[in-house]
């Protein structure tokens, strides 16, 4: 895992840093994460929220309820749309949108979350760990 890492947005307003590891990799399948991406579920990166540098842009935020019941915050680049950040409103962690890494590759999923919301013609990762719902 390549520590820092840079990501951002599809039309490039939005840009980041990340200069910390990932704490964790995984693919979640809650069905708020179904929505914010589109499709089966979300592949995302936890990250310590101090770690993580806006260097260029401005970001919309959304907070919804989470199915854990707290309040989520979900951020994207206002003008393409793009979902970059979400996360637990002032926690700190922060979730990073796999699909805005710049170099993707390195990425390697080791946890899915949120299983019994799942979609049950959603792909599953063979080998890694499934939660019904989050850890702890």
């Amino acid at each position: 895992m390549p520590a820092p890492f840079t990501g951002g947005c599809r039309c490039g307003n939005v840009r980041y840093e990340c200069t910390a590891e990932p704490i964790a990799t995984l693919h979640c399948h809650c069905r708020d994460c179904q929505y914010a991406s589109g499709g089966a579920f979300a592949t995302v990166l936890l990250v310590p929220t101090a770690a993580v540098k806006l260097l260029r842009g401005e970001l919309t935020t959304w907070d919804v309820k989470g199915e854990s019941g707290g309040t989520v915050s979900r951020r994207f680049c206002p003008t393409c749309g793009t979902p970059v950040f979400s996360g637990l409103s002032a926690g700190p962690l922060q979730v990073i949108k796999a699909g805005t890494l710049d170099d993707p590759s390195w990425l390697k999923p080791a946890l899915e979350i949120w299983t019994d919301s799942a979609q049950p013609w959603a792909p599953r990762a063979a080998g890694i760990a499934q939660m019904p719902r989050n850890p702890g």
